[in-house]
């Protein structure tokens, strides 16, 4: 685990320690504005990587105005200090309103304050109007400076010493409402409590048969309401970025009612507090009650949400998002000369990346300026992938009468294959809706690749998958069979049910399953129509695709067990526990666990370890149990090595750290698989099997009255999400990717993601920054 580890990734231009030396630098660390959860997360990596470097770090405790204030409200920080705070919400450093940083007078304190420690390295977590500060704070830097030294309160040597102000800001808020990230930090979390509200009252409502108006936060931004209703399959939405045509109010009522004649229980819709109409005027929850009531005479109530939805720990991927914007922020600082102009560290697909600060600023305050001009189209569209959300939604949530959809006569069938993964419902209720719309006749095949052969095959309406997306496991029932041995079987039920195409959702199973039918074409003609596969496993193993549904729920699973298991040793001190994840060999719940835990180690099969590691880790923890940090956790892949098993592990830690802690092992097992999705599942899972179905309808299309038998290899694809591309590769392609042996891609990108966890954890590492420095320009994200 040292820094010349030669079994680090290959062919990645490493820069070493020598590269990121902060010695001599100082660097001060606020939040400011609304808190979000994983300001800690972020705050606990600025700290942690920028000792790692040798800076001194320094928190700045209640935003602006401690920095206005001084005095201990500027404080060195130790490793210690951020130590325990990745699971806890809100900012341990605080946050405020500060109206005196808003004129030049209180600015001036502000830099003296800073000055004072040799702080001119910034952090500023925070949303649009924390970060527009920080920007004018470094503008006016050498004009502070040059006006201190009048005063007299600094000399001259002090203005050239600390000439300039670096300046980098990570965006927390959990609107979601800054251009030029996929996600700010706070975002994931805030769904997370949002869909625990919906999902405990849709079991309420179904039993009296009641309406519920949701209200979400969002004053200027609908995303947590648009992804809140998209993940939970609600009725209908409101939205400040797009606001209902005229003639909403007849158009709910007749929704609504439409869902009663089916037998529906229960509608669902959901507020964003700043929702409004075309003409700017507020839609309130209450107003949407009175409507409803009035209207249709429905038991209605409504439900504010609050600042529940700022609360809560954070989850997984907050945990994950600011840990790598932390450290890339640290990084960014380092590397800033005086032409450097501010920048933001944001979320590009899965990679951290730096944007000028003021364009991002710029673009988020065009999309409100549409909004004022009632240009709400320009709004929708600055807002980037808000846009294919909303198409999305529109698509699911509303079905056209029959006579107004043109019938394709063609035959599409949907069938999950491999292990159980959350969000599979969600992925089946989408396809079968979309293909619904696209006027396919959608047909379900139960059990697998086994119901197939048996013909457990039957048709799927609109109504028959309301409610799926919340709803974890298999409805349809899946199997770990593959369909060589039923091929002629399959073939005959494929005949039989006029299948024009094949949607499977699965895990390497599938995979496998996909080139075996691809295979097969050459004897069996009813395998040459359309096939695609959407990737679904909490393993995330699949060539081809960055993520499976699935992975981000174990995930979520393996970091609040690690939590309370953490609670649990902090109580009785010193002890290590050695906790078993599940990933075959793939080491990415182990690898992403540890880091959204805050383990110290994490073995995986991808990074070969021998007892040499083992015994590192063991000095590690019996160093690190003399400190005020008396507890250790250690994850390791299930399949990560024959020998070292999780019981050899247990045994030799607990020889060897006896006297100095004792040990517990937990093997986590199928608890990964089960549970309700999380927003991220569902979402990511409605999303890319509408994408799927949309490739099959095109495809359809495409051989439509010329009778096409399909054999070419881009007939038969695997869809992904590569960096932040949605993209269909053909399998044949995909095998030279792929280590059939071990049931993994050869290349990962999350392997790049394994320094972070052991700098932040205090081990020795060397971190690739080959894909930072490099300053890009916004744009708005169409993904």
């Amino acid at each position: 685990m040292d820094a010349d580890d030669s079994r680090a990734p290959k062919g990645s231009l490493r820069k070493f320690l020598e590269h990121l030396s902060g010695a001599g630098k100082a660097i001060g660390v606020l939040t400011s504005g609304g808190d979000a959860q994983g300001m800690n997360a972020a705050v606990r990596a600025v700290v942690r990587m920028g000792i790692y470097v040798g800076a001194k770090v320094y928190f700045i405790y209640e935003g602006y105005q401690g920095m206005v204030d001084g005095g201990s409200n500027i404080a060195e920080a130790d490793w210690e200090s951020v130590s325990s705070i990745l699971q806890v919400g809100g900012t341990i450093i605080g946050s405020a309103r500060c109206q005196a940083f808003r004129t030049r007078e209180g600015r001036l304190k502000a830099a003296c304050n800073l000055l004072q420690r040799g702080i001119t390295n910034l952090c500023v977590i925070g949303g649009d109007g924390s970060l527009t500060g920080a920007n004018l704070f470094r503008k006016e830097w050498s004009g502070l400076l040059e006006e201190l030294a009048r005063n007299g309160q600094i000399d001259k040597e002090a203005v050239q010493k600390y000439a300039y102000l670096n300046v980098v800001g990570m965006v927390g808020s959990i609107d979601n409402d800054f251009c030029g990230t996929d996600m700010t930090i706070g975002t994931d979390s805030a769904l997370h409590r949002i869909i625990e509200v919906v999902d405990a009252i849709m079991t309420t409502a179904q039993s009296h048969q009641r309406t519920f108006v949701l209200e979400v936060m969002g004053r200027h931004c609908g995303y947590l309401a648009l992804v809140s209703a998209l993940a939970c399959g609600a009725d209908w939405v409101f939205l400040p970025e797009s606001p209902p045509e005229e003639g909403w109010e007849e158009q709910m009522c007749v929704k609504l009612s439409e869902n009663r004649a089916r037998k529906k229980r229960l509608n669902i819709i959901i507020v964003a507090e700043g929702a409004i109409d075309t003409q700017n005027k507020p839609i309130t929850s209450e107003k949407i009650k009175e409507l409803v009531v009035t209207q249709l005479g429905y038991d209605t109530r409504v439900t504010i949400l609050g600042h529940v939805q700022r609360g809560g720990t954070p989850s997984a991927f907050d945990r994950i998002l600011a840990s790598r914007m932390g450290v890339e922020a640290v990084i960014a600082l380092l590397e800033a000369t005086p032409d450097t102009p501010a920048c933001v560290v944001s979320l590009n697909g899965n990679h951290a990346v730096r944007l000028p600060l003021m364009e991002c600023v710029q673009m988020t305050q065009d999309v409100q300026k549409a909004m004022d001009e009632r240009r709400f189209q320009d709004a929708v569209r600055l807002r980037g992938s808000f846009a294919g959300n909303l198409n999305t939604y529109k698509r699911l949530a509303i079905k056209l009468p029959d006579d107004q959809i043109p019938k394709t006569n063609c035959n599409v069938a949907v069938i999950n294959v491999g292990a159980p993964a959350a969000g599979m419902n969600a992925a089946v209720r989408s396809a079968v809706r979309v293909g619904i719309a696209d006027g396919h006749r959608m047909l379900a095949i139960y059990d697998g690749f086994d119901g197939f052969a048996k013909g457990q095959i039957k048709e799927i309406g609109w109504t028959d998958v309301g409610g799926w997306t919340g709803q974890g496991g298999s409805i349809l029932g899946t199997k770990r069979v593959l369909p060589g041995k039923y091929l002629e079987e399959i073939a005959t039920q494929m005949r039989t049910h006029s299948i024009n195409a094949l949607l499977i959702i699965g895990g390497f199973e599938a995979y496998l399953g996909l080139l075996e039918l691809s295979a097969a074409r050459e004897k069996h003609e009813e395998f040459c129509v359309p096939m695609v596969m959407v990737p679904a496993t909490v393993s995330n193993n699949v060539p081809g695709s960055d993520f499976s549904i699935g992975a981000d729920t174990a995930l979520n699973t393996i970091t609040d067990t690690c939590d309370r298991i953490k609670q649990s040793a902090s109580g009785t001190k010193r002890r290590v526990f050695i906790i078993e994840t599940m990933g075959g060999y793939c080491g990415y719940l182990a690898n992403m666990g540890g880091l959204a835990a805050g383990a110290d180690a994490a073995y995986i099969f991808e990074e070969p370890f021998d007892i040499r590691d083992l015994q590192s880790n063991v000095e590690h923890l019996t160093e690190k149990m003399k400190t005020t940090i008396q507890r250790g956790l250690v994850l390791r892949n299930e399949s990560c090595s024959e020998n070292y098993t999780t019981d050899f592990i247990y045994q030799l830690y607990s020889e060897e750290g006896k006297g100095v802690f004792d040990c517990r092992k937990n093997v986590l097992g199928h608890m990964q698989q089960g549970g309700a999705p999380s927003p991220f599942d569902r979402n990511f899972g409605t999303k890319i099997s509408a994408r799927a179905m949309e490739w099959i309808t095109a495809k359809l299309k495409e051989a439509r009255g010329r009778g096409k038998k399909f054999t070419t290899d881009d007939s038969i694809c695997v869809l992904g999400i590569s960096k932040r591309n949605v993209i269909f590769q053909p399998v044949a392609e995909l095998k030279k990717q792929t280590d059939f042996e071990h049931r993994i891609p050869k290349e990962q990108w999350w392997l790049k993601l394994r320094p972070l966890m052991k700098i932040l954890a205090k081990y020795k590492a060397s971190y690739d920054v080959s894909d930072s420095g490099q300053l890009e320009h916004v744009q708005p994200w169409s993904v």
